[in-house]
């Protein structure tokens, strides 16, 4: 009796094979991870990204920056690669765009809401 039911669960008892239903049914588990991991990783991922690269391509002479290192700093030139920004009186210093995290304003509204 024990071995019947095991003969039946495996698909070898009763004729029907051990093949049921669609061949596809089972790439549907996958297809909605990938879907699961694209809208909740991928998409706000790249759409940050997005905004940082528009960020910035819209930087200007005198704006208040701070960089991926953690240094606030005012830009004082801009060439298409590269920003330098005074760090403290007579400091500058050279940089890669990329390196800029956001403006300055941001964190301090990110630091008021915090107190």
């Amino acid at each position: 009796m024990l071995f019947d039911n095991l003969a039946f669960a495996m698909g070898g008892a009763g004729g029907t094979g051990g093949a049921q239903g669609n061949p596809l049914g089972a790439f549907v588990p996958l297809i909605l991870m990938f879907a699961i991991f694209y809208f909740l990783l991928i998409r706000p991922q790249q759409k940050k990204a997005k905004q940082h690269k528009e960020m910035i391509g819209n930087l200007k002479i005198g704006d208040r920056v701070v960089t991926n290192g953690g240094m606030y700093g005012n830009i004082v030139r801009m060439t298409e690669m590269t920003l330098i920004i005074e760090i403290a009186d007579k400091v500058q210093v050279e940089m890669l765009r990329s390196t800029v995290a956001d403006k300055a304003e941001a964190f301090a509204k990110l630091e008021k809401k915090g107190k």
